[in-house]
């Protein structure tokens, strides 16, 4: 599968096409109308690994500007280390199913660089324990703790709790899904209690801008996964799988927050019943 990637600053674009190692091929192509055509200097510029895509990606996020009376958190920053060795160990090529969530949470991503990433999970179930920094400025009442948190994101216990019963041993897991977030920045606002701001909540313009670099990582994640199916965490995450324009088949499960009154009541009976409904579980 190949990906267009328009270069804002030039008629080019690079088209990146993912093998199943990892290495993705990038060649820079003359672009005519909205359609990217022969390279234009019949070379290949080299292979580009899934990891390297994801820390432009953060560093593109890192430099957008946000004008809202708050925190922005980019845990792909200070927690490299930690969503690196996710990356390579849990993102496979060949996964049956992509699980799509939608940014971080102040208790689980935010501290740990790991989707959904309930600090007993990531430890003891996925087996990561790297050392995590700290963004340079942070709310003073949710400062980054790292490894060393010891409060439970539920919204990770739920979802990582569902895959551990399913697969014991992490390892198994990775023919079956890939969970990654759409967004990876987290956002607080200024209040005493840091509350937690969705990337649908910030303003439309620079939402847009932030959406757009989120979609273009998501086909390339796509690309290199090639999963059977998409499964949005929640319907916001549906919305951008539906996005992609893809032939795969897109459904979504409970969001499992405690906020969801939906998710405070069998959540993984639920979720069980939707996946194996779409073919995605038996």
């Amino acid at each position: 599968m190949t990906i267009a990637l328009k270069d804002i600053n030039s008629n080019n674009s690079q088209v990146r096409a993912c093998n199943s190692v990892g290495e993705c091929y990038l060649h820079t192509v003359e672009v005519v109308g909205s359609n990217p055509i022969a390279p234009k200097d019949g070379t290949d510029c080299g292979p580009v690994s899934i990891i390297e895509i994801t820390k432009q990606f953060s560093h593109r996020c890192s430099s957008l500007s946000f004008t809202f009376d708050g925190y922005v958190y980019n845990p792909l920053e200070y927690a490299w280390d930690n969503h690196r060795e996710y990356i390579e160990r849990y993102v496979k090529p060949g996964a049956k199913a992509l699980f799509l969530g939608m940014n971080p949470g102040p208790f689980g991503m935010l501290q740990t660089g790991v989707p959904f990433g309930e600090i007993n999970v990531v430890k003891n179930y996925l087996k990561i324990n790297n050392p995590v920094g700290v963004p340079e400025i942070q709310h003073p009442g949710r400062p980054v703790l790292g490894m060393d948190i010891n409060r439970s994101e539920i919204s990770g216990k739920r979802l990582w709790g569902l895959m551990e019963r399913l697969f014991p041993d992490a390892q198994d897991l990775v023919s079956f899904c890939a969970i990654v977030n759409f967004c990876p920045l987290g956002f607080l606002d200024s209040g005493k209690t840091a509350k937690n701001i969705t990337p649908d909540k910030l303003l439309k313009s620079e939402r847009r801008a932030l959406e757009d670099l989120c979609m273009e990582y998501l086909r390339e994640v796509v690309s290199y996964v090639r999963p059977q199916y998409l499964v949005g965490v929640g319907q916001y995450a549906k919305q951008k799988l539906e996005a992609l324009g893809s032939s795969l088949s897109v459904c979504s499960i409970i969001h499992p927050s405690p906020g969801n009154p939906q998710a405070n009541k069998d959540w993984e009976g639920k979720v069980l019943s939707t996946l194996e409904e779409n073919g995605i579980w038996n």
